[in-house]
C-alpha cells in the first residue's frame, strides 16, 4: 500500500512539474485545443507510463451556464467503465470466499428466467441471455428517477430471455446491475460503500466514488450534447445503473486504478489473468484494445452526454484514460491520437476547415404509419438526427449511405435518388420519405 501512496504522490509531483517522458506534449496540447476551439470535445485526458502520470489536459467547460473550466480533479461520470470496477469487486469477493464464479443466479435472484442455468461468470461475460435494461422502451420513462433495488430486480425479472445462457455474447447492462445488487447481498452494504472499502480507499483514489447527484460545488461536471449549441443533458439517477454505469472518476484516477489492477495490487494474478481471458473479445469486465502490434485491456463508457475510454498495456506498463462531458467527434479517433502520442507514432491534428457535405441527407423524413418524424441536419462536419420531441444525436458514417447511432441501436440507410431513408432499431424497420 505504501507503494501505491508513493506512486500517487509522484504522479501528482510529475504532473505539476510538467514532466512528460518523451511525449510531445506541445503537439498533444495543440490537438486538444483544436478540438476545443471547434466545439468538438470537452473533457479531460491522462497518460501513464513507467509508474507515473506523464500528461494531463482539460478543455471545455464543466458547467457552461457559469463558464466553469475543468481541472485535473474535475469528476465525470464514466459510464460502463464502472463494469471493470464491478468485475474486480466480484473477483475480490471470490478471493474472500463470499461466492464462487460457478454459483447459479438462482441462489440470489431465483425468479429471473433461466436463473438455475445462469452463473456469475455468465453475468460477468455478458453471456446470460438476460435482456438489456437500457434497450427496453420503458427505460426512458424512469431512468432519471430514484428506483429501489426490489423494483429494479422486478423489471429485469419480467424480461424474456434473449437466448439460452452461455450460447453467445450480448452486451446487457442488466448483468452488471444484478452483480451490483449481488455484492450488496453478500456484504450487506451499499455498492458505493463496497467500492470505497475494497478499491478507492486502499488505492487513495479520492476522486472516484458514487454520489446521488452531480454537485458543481464538489468539482463535478455536467454533460452536454451539441445540437446548434451545447445542450445540458438529463442526469441518469445512480440507483438505476449502479455498478453498470454509476461511478464518477477522473482520468488520473482511472490510470492509477488500471496500473494497480494489472499489477495485482487489488486481486491476485490468477484472477487478473481470468479477467483477461476473452470470449468474443470480452473477458470479465474488460475487453481488449489493439494498437499496432500491441494489446491493451480496458473498457469504454457512455452515460447521458458523457463518453469515456481507458486501457492498460501490461507489457509496456502504459495506460490512458479519456472522459468527455461533451463530444462532437469520434472518440475512437481521439483515442488513436492519444495512443499515438503515448507510443510516439505519427498522427495529424484534424483540419475542421475542410467541410464535409451532407446535403443529400438533410431534411425531415416520415411516413403515414410511423408516429415520429426524423429531422437530419448538419452541424460542422457531423450529420445529426432529431426525432419529434427528443434530443438531437450524432450519426456515425459506416458505409457510403449508411449511418448509425450505436448507443440506441439505430441505423439509417439513405437512397438519395429516391429521397428515402430506411430506419432500423431493434426489430423495427421503417422506410421514410423526405418531405
Amino acid at each position: 500500500m505504501l507503494t501505491r501512496i508513493f506512486k500517487s504522490f509522484m504522479c501528482l509531483l510529475l504532473v505539476q512539474t510538467g514532466y512528460a517522458q518523451h511525449i510531445n506534449t506541445k503537439k498533444l496540447d495543440q490537438y486538444f485545443e483544436n478540438l476545443e476551439e471547434h466545439n468538438k470535445f470537452m473533457g479531460s485526458v491522462a497518460l501513464f507510463q513507467n509508474d507515473s502520470i506523464v500528461y494531463t489536459k482539460q478543455v471545455g467547460f464543466s458547467d457552461i451556464a457559469t463558464n466553469k473550466k475543468p481541472s485535473a480533479n474535475t469528476k465525470y461520470k464514466i459510464g460502463s467503465i464502472s463494469k471493470t470496477f464491478t468485475a474486480t469487486l466480484i473477483l475480490k469477493a471470490v478471493e474472500e470466499n463470499k461466492l464462487k464464479l460457478t454459483d447459479p443466479l438462482s441462489a440470489f435472484f431465483p425468479k429471473i428466467k433461466n436463473a438455475d442455468s445462469i452463473t456469475v461468470t455468465h453475468l460477468l461475460q455478458h453471456r446470460s441471455g438476460i435482456h438489456n435494461l437500457t434497450s427496453d422502451p420503458n427505460f426512458f420513462n424512469y431512468y432519471t428517477k430514484p428506483i429501489t433495488r426490489e423494483k429494479l430486480v422486478a423489471l429485469i425479472t419480467n424480461f424474456d430471455s434473449d437466448f439460452p445462457p452461455g450460447q453467445k455474447f450480448s452486451y446487457s447492462n442488466s448483468n452488471y446491475v444484478l452483480l451490483s445488487i449481488l455484492l450488496e447481498k453478500i456484504y450487506k452494504k451499499k455498492f458505493s460503500d463496497i467500492l470505497q472499502e475494497k478499491i478507492t480507499v486502499p488505492l487513495q483514489l479520492k476522486n472516484t466514488y458514487i454520489k446521488p447527484k452531480i454537485n458543481l460545488q464538489n468539482n463535478e461536471s455536467n454533460s452536454y450534447l451539441l445540437a446548434k449549441n451545447w445542450t445540458k443533458q438529463p442526469e441518469t439517477h445512480i440507483s438505476v445503473p449502479l455498478g453498470a454505469g454509476a461511478i464518477s472518476s477522473t482520468p488520473s484516477d482511472l490510470v492509477l486504478f488500471a496500473d494497480a489492477l494489472f499489477n495485482y495490487e487489488i486481486i491476485s494474478k490468477k484472477n487478473v489473468e481470468l479477467m483477461k481471458r476473452l470470449k468474443e473479445n470480452y473477458g470479465l469486465g474488460i475487453t481488449s484494445i489493439p494498437f499496432y502490434e500491441k494489446k491493451a485491456y480496458g473498457h469504454n463508457g457512455r452515460i447521458d452526454g458523457f463518453q469515456s475510454a481507458f486501457s492498460y498495456f501490461p507489457k509496456d506498463k502504459k495506460a490512458f484514460a479519456i472522459v468527455s462531458n461533451g463530444i462532437d467527434f469520434a472518440l475512437n479517433d481521439i483515442t488513436i491520437a492519444v495512443l499515438s502520442a503515448l507510443f510516439d507514432k505519427p498522427y495529424t491534428i484534424p483540419d475542421f476547415n475542410i467541410k464535409v457535405n451532407y446535403d443529400a441527407y438533410v431534411g425531415t423524413y416520415g411516413n403515414g404509419s410511423f408516429p415520429l418524424k426524423i429531422t437530419l441536419f448538419q452541424s460542422g462536419n457531423t450529420l445529426k438526427a432529431q426525432a419529434t420531441g427528443q434530443s438531437a444525436f450524432n450519426l456515425s458514417k459506416k458505409d457510403t449511405h449508411l449511418f448509425t447511432f450505436k448507443p440506441a441501436g439505430i441505423s439509417m440507410e439513405f437512397v438519395p435518388s429516391k429521397n428515402q431513408m430506411t430506419f432500423k432499431q431493434g426489430g423495427l424497420i421503417q422506410v421514410l420519405t423526405k418531405e
